[in-house]
C-alpha cells in the first residue's frame, strides 16, 4: 500500500477538508483509499472514515514507537493511503514531518491560498528548503491550494511553482465545505458531514492520478511479539460520551480478549464483563443523560465491588463524583473516583505524556513508564486524602505532577494511551489474573 502525507503550513488551513476531497476523487478514480492521520488525534479520523467507510490509522511514531507507527500504517486494507498531517509540516516534538521520515512517504503541502497566488509559491518551496537546512529527510514534493478560485488566480499559483514542485490542484472556497469547531477541534463527522456531492465536484480540481503517481510505499516493520489470548471479556462504552478510541486500541483488546460494547449515553445495563474500558468522548455534552440513565450508577455499584474500570480523560470524569458542565449544571457520575470536574473557558492541558507508575496499577507495573497524550477542557478537583497511580515525567496530569487516580480496582486518567505503549496488555493481563 503506497502512500503519502498531506501537510499544512500551519494549523487551520484546511488539511482536513483536503483529506476528505481526496478520499471522494480516489474513489471516484475506483482506487479505495486507506486513510491516516498523524499524531493524537481521534475526531478528524471519524471525519476520514465517513467518507471512506474503514478505519482511519492513527500514526504517532512518539506515542507508538517507529517500528508501531509502521505497524500501523500497514494494518490499513486500502490501496493509497493518505496520511492527514497534524499543525504545521515541522511544529512540535512529535510533528508531521517526523511522521513523514518515519514512513519515507513524500509531502504534499495544502497552503492557504485565499490571499495569495505568487507567494504560495514561495511559501511552498520555504518548506521544500527548509527540510536540506534542517538536516532533515523531508520531500516536499508540492501543493495543493486551499480556497483558491479557478481561471487567472489558480494558473498563477501553478506558473509560479519551480520544476521541482508539483501543482496537484485547488480546493474551492466554497461554505460547504467548512467544518464547525469547538473545545477539542472539529464537531464530529456525524455532527457535520460534509455532503459527499459538494466532495465529489471539489475533487474535479484535484490531479487525483497525480497524487497516486507520487505516492511510496513504506519498509515493512519488524513483527510484532505474539501475544495470547486471555480469555476474559472488556466491556468498552461507545457512544457520543465514549467515542475517543484509536483502532489500534480495539484491535489489541480483541486479540487478547472478548469486547463487548453498550452505550452509557442510552442508559444500557452494563453487560457481563471482567471489566470495564471507558475511553474520552463528550461526557459534558451528555451530562442530564449519563446522570439519569443509570449505567454510571451501575458502574460505580460494580467498581465498588472489585470491577476493574480504565477510564481515560471523558472515561475519568464520568468516574468522579460529579460533572459541571458549561453551562454550570452539575451532573451526578459514577462516584467511585474522589473528585469533582469542571469544564474551563479554555484548554488546561495540552502535549504528549510520559507517565511512571507509582504501583501497580491496571495499565503499568511499579516503576514502568507509559506514554500517551493529554488534550482536555476541563479541570479535577481532587480530595486531599486521593491516591495516585502515576508520576507525570512530562506533561501535566491531573495535580501536582501525578497522573491516575485509583480507587478499589478502578483507574483514571487524563493521558489517553496507545495500544502500543503496552497499557492495554497490561489491563486484559491483569483481568485474567484474578
Amino acid at each position: 500500500m503506497k502512500g503519502f502525507v498531506l501537510a499544512g503550513t500551519a494549523s487551520g488551513v484546511g488539511k482536513t477538508v483536503a483529506s476528505l476531497v481526496i478520499f471522494e476523487g480516489l474513489q471516484v478514480a475506483e482506487y479505495e483509499p486507506q486513510p491516516a492521520k498523524g499524531g493524537p488525534d481521534f475526531i478528524d479520523p471519524i471525519h476520514h472514515a465517513a467518507v471512506c467507510e474503514r478505519p482511519s490509522r492513527s500514526l504517532d511514531p512518539w506515542l507508538s514507537g517507529e517500528s508501531g507507527c509502521l505497524r500501523n500504517y500497514w494494518r490499513g486494507s486500502g490501496e493509497v493511503c493518505v496520511v492527514e498531517g497534524m499543525m504545521g509540516l515541522y511544529d512540535g516534538t512529535n510533528s508531521t514531518a517526523y511522521v513523514a521520515e518515519t514512513l519515507g512517504l513524500p509531502v504534499v503541502l495544502v497552503v492557504d491560498a485565499k490571499a495569495g497566488m505568487e507567494s504560495v509559491a514561495a511559501t511552498a518551496l520555504g518548506f521544500r528548503a527548509y527540510a536540506t537546512n534542517a538536516d532533515r529527510d523531508i520531500d516536499v514534493v508540492g501543493v495543493i491550494a486551499q480556497r483558491a478560485h479557478g481561471g487567472q488566480h489558480a494558473e498563477g499559483i501553478r506558473n509560479a511553482l519551480p520544476d521541482e514542485l508539483t501543482y496537484f490542484g485547488r480546493i474551492p472556497p466554497l461554505s460547504d465545505l467548512e467544518i464547525p469547531d469547538r473545545h477539542l477541534g472539529l464537531h464530529m463527522g456525524s455532527e457535520a458531514p460534509l455532503d459527499r456531492e459538494i466532495l465529489r465536484e471539489a475533487s474535479e480540481h484535484v490531479e487525483i492520478e497525480r497524487l497516486v503517481d507520487i505516492a511510496r510505499e513504506p519498509p515493512k516493520p519488524e513483527p510484532a511479539e505474539e501475544r495470547s489470548q486471555t480469555g476474559s471479556t472488556v466491556a468498552v462504552a461507545d457512544d457520543g460520551a465514549f467515542c475517543f478510541t484509536y483502532p489500534s486500541t480495539t484491535e489489541r483488546l480483541r486479540e487478547r480478549a472478548s469486547v463487548v460494547t453498550f452505550s452509557p449515553v442510552a442508559g444500557d445495563p452494563l453487560p457481563e464483563c471482567d471489566g470495564v474500558y471507558l475511553p474520552g468522548g463528550y461526557p459534558e455534552l451528555h451530562g442530564e443523560a449519563l446522570e439519569s440513565g443509570g449505567t454510571l450508577a451501575e458502574i460505580g455499584e460494580r467498581a465498588t465491588d472489585g470491577l476493574p474500570v480504565f477510564g481515560e480523560c471523558g472515561g475519568l470524569m464520568a468516574l468522579s463524583e460529579t460533572l459541571t458542565d458549561t453551562d454550570g449544571e452539575t451532573h451526578r457520575m459514577a462516584g467511585v473516583l474522589p473528585a469533582d470536574v469542571e469544564m474551563c473557558d479554555r484548554y488546561q492541558a495540552l502535549d504528549h505524556v510520559e507517565l511512571r507508575a507509582r504501583e501497580d496499577t491496571l495499565s503499568a507495573d511499579l516503576g514502568a513508564t507509559v506514554r500517551g497524550h493529554e488534550f482536555h477542557y476541563s479541570k479535577a478537583n481532587v480530595a486531599s486524602d486521593a491516591t495516585f497511580a502515576f508520576d507525570v515525567e512530562r506533561g501535566d496530569g491531573i495535580a501536582d505532577g501525578k497522573d491516575g487516580l485509583t480507587e478499589h480496582r478502578t483507574l483514571g486518567t487524563y493521558a489517553h494511551v496507545h495500544a502500543d505503549s503496552g497499557a492495554f496488555d497490561r489491563f486484559v493481563e491483569r483481568l485474567s489474573a484474578n
